[in-house]
């Protein structure tokens, strides 16, 4: 957009389309204004589903209307958001006119792409559905550059919070650092609703110390002492009490003011109001169990440590000796003996992002269903890395295969052992299965480079049965939070 010249004497066409995805709240249309700004571009923002019209042609004519607005404001950035709404794949369109809709805008795209328009328009589209695009719309010459924003990590969460919070006012001493440790699985808007709770909660400490001034002097107590939220309990008269204090129309003294603050304990008092829209969503979120939350397992949780934990922690090591980390755990034992909940305590202990699939969710009775499900849950945990996948009841999903057998199961197996094959290419996803069919999991995953033997035997019976432990293997017992 700033050397257009560049690609002149080159005698190439320059990207004209960007497409940016990820869940909802995650900055993109944030970094669509972001990328106008640096550029000091103007940008004709439109929704999506304000193209669409009742009457026949007049969705396509509204399309084509956008487009030529754009080339006559050239440079300029067109930004189409929540571009799913316009753009369905074609061969499951309900009605014609979302057909005519979708070829109305690869024809825009590719008259943008002519290399007789010098116009310099820049397409960002924006979805948080982008395998329901139609696939034309994604092919080199139309939007042929895909930007994921995944679910941020500590890190860029720390980062998030320092800007939101650079006009509130804050503690000296407030640790950042704690609370993006506090706050897994939250995206850019979850953070700035955190924010703006914990705002709230501060005001609401502000107005019952100032209501309560009055009684403290009468009693002689110290009216500088703060009361915390949690131990009001409103009742009648100190809501009416609460209520003229709201109706005073003198403004606040500016020394009652000037010790006034947003504290950590606003924001520990606003996280339970704040769910992640990542969990909503259904995409991956940092579990809250720990290691203190299981009993015994010490031998388990040794080689659960040197299996995931270590090559998160240590990359560096792991790639300096050659050491290639296990694709994959397996982890086998009878119902009951914390199968699941050493794979939460893991991917808490790593903060890593977990994404939690039950076997026979994903199976579908629509050929191919089942298959893209399995894709769908790489793909989300390639766009969350790093990411720990946990498939449980994996035994329902992938049964034994024979010559005798065919059809849905033989092919949901394939399509997993594929993308199992290819987690190379994709940097920092693990998984996790739990079965109480060994037999059966044992053949299926020995075939399998990089599989971590499966993880089975007398120390998660134990677990199990807490009243008989085995001799040899020791059991602590859990805390009091712990869940099994």
């Amino acid at each position: 957009m700033r050397h257009p010249e560049v690609y002149q004497h080159l005698g190439v066409v320059p990207p004209r389309g960007f497409l940016l995805h990820g869940p909802p709240g995650c900055g993109k249309t944030l970094l669509a204004q972001a990328i106008a700004g640096e550029l000091d571009l103007p940008m004709l923002k439109i929704a999506a589903p304000e193209m669409v019209s009742g009457v026949s042609g007049e969705s396509e004519q509204k399309l084509r209307s956008l487009f030529e607005q754009a080339v006559s404001n050239a440079p300029c950035i067109l930004f189409i958001d929540e571009i799913d709404a316009i753009t369905p794949k074609r061969e499951v369109a309900s009605k014609d006119m979302e057909r005519r809709i979708v070829a109305q805008l690869l024809t825009c795209m590719d008259d943008l792409n002519n290399p007789s328009v010098t116009a310099q328009v820049l397409v960002i589209g924006a979805t948080n559905r982008v395998d329901s695009l139609d696939p034309a719309l994604r092919r080199a010459g139309r939007f042929d550059r895909e930007i994921c924003l995944g679910i941020p990590d500590e890190g860029a969460r720390l980062k998030i919070l320092k800007t939101l919070c650079r006009k509130l006012r804050l503690p000296e001493s407030f640790d950042f650092q704690h609370l993006a440790h506090l706050t897994p699985g939250y995206v850019g808007a979850d953070l700035m609703a955190l924010c703006r709770e914990a705002a709230m909660c501060a005001v609401n400490r502000a107005l019952i110390q100032l209501q309560d001034r009055p009684k403290m002097e009468d009693e002689g107590e110290d009216p500088g002492a703060a009361l915390p939220v949690q131990d009001v309990k409103p009742v009648q008269g100190e809501l009416q009490r609460l209520l003229e204090v709201l109706m005073e129309q003198a403004p606040f003294p500016e020394e009652k003011l000037q010790g006034l603050c947003i504290e950590m304990s606003d924001f520990l008092s606003a996280l339970p109001s704040v769910q992640p829209s990542a969990k909503r969503e259904g995409f991956a979120t940092v579990p809250d169990v720990t290691w203190a939350d299981i009993g015994a397992l010490d031998g388990i949780r040794e080689e659960l440590t040197m299996a995931i934990l270590a090559p998160v922690r240590n990359p560096e090591q792991f790639k300096a000796l050659g050491l290639m980390a296990p694709a994959g755990v397996l982890l086998a034992g009878p119902p009951g003996c914390g199968k699941t909940l050493l794979a939460k305590a893991v991917a808490n202990e790593s903060g890593l992002n977990f994404i939690s699939v039950k076997g026979p969710e994903l199976l579908n009775m629509y050929v191919g269903e089942s298959e893209r499900a399995v894709r769908q849950v790489f793909q989300r945990a390639s766009n969350s890395s790093p990411c720990v996948i946990f498939f449980d009841e994996i035994d329902a999903l992938c049964p034994r295969r024979s010559s005798h057998e065919s059809g849905a199961s033989v092919r949901v197996v394939n399509q997993l052992l594929t993308e199992m094959d290819g987690l190379e290419s994709r940097r920092q996803v693990f998984i996790m299965a739990a079965t109480n069919r060994p037999d059966i999991m044992i053949e299926l995953f020995s075939e399998r480079g990089g599989w971590k033997d499966p993880v089975c035997g007398a120390s998660l019976r134990v677990i199990a049965s807490p009243s008989s432990p085995n001799n040899n293997q020791e059991w602590y017992p859990p805390t009091a939070r712990s869940r099994c």
